[in-house]
C-alpha cells in the first residue's frame, strides 16, 4: 500500500512497511510507475522491505535498482535502521555515506529526517 504525501511541497510517495518485498528492478519498475502516475517526485521504502541481498553490494541488486529510479529521474529513499547490515560491510558503510551526499538515493532513519533534507 502507497500513499502520496507532500513534505514541503515536495510530493512524495510513501510506501508502508507491510507488503512485498523490493527484489529487484521489476519491482522498482512498479514503484516508479505508481510513484509517476500520483505525481511524486520521491518514492519512501522501510528498510524492511529490502531483503538482505539489496544490502550485500556485491548482490548488485541495490544498484539494478538505483539505476531504474535514476533512468526514471526518481528519487529513493531507504527508510529506518540498516545498522545490522552497516555492522558487517565497510563497502556499504561507503556506499550509504556517498548516497547520502547525492540527491538519487537516501538513507535515512526516519521521516524526521526526510522532511529535513526535502526541506534544502
Amino acid at each position: 500500500m502507497t500513499s502520496l504525501e507532500k513534505i514541503h511541497d515536495v510530493p512524495v510517495l510513501m510506501c508502508a512497511a507491510e507488503g512485498a518485498a523490493i527484489e529487484g528492478e521489476r519491482d522498482a519498475l512498479d514503484l516508479i510507475g505508481d510513484a509517476t502516475y500520483q505525481g511524486a517526485r520521491w518514492v519512501v521504502v522501510p528498510a524492511q522491505r529490502f531483503g538482505d541481498d539489496f544490502f550485500h553490494l556485491r548482490t548488485r541488486i541495490a544498484g539494478h535498482i538505483v539505476q531504474k529510479f535514476a533512468q526514471y529521474g526518481m528519487g529513493l529513499v531507504v527508510l529506518g535502521d540498516i545498522s545490522r547490515h552497516l555492522k558487517t560491510s565497510s563497502a556499504l558503510e561507503d556506499f550509504v555515506r556517498e548516497s547520502n551526499g547525492g540527491r538519487q538515493l537516501w538513507f535515512l532513519q526516519d521521516k524526521e529526517q526526510l522532511a529535513d533534507r526535502l526541506q534544502g
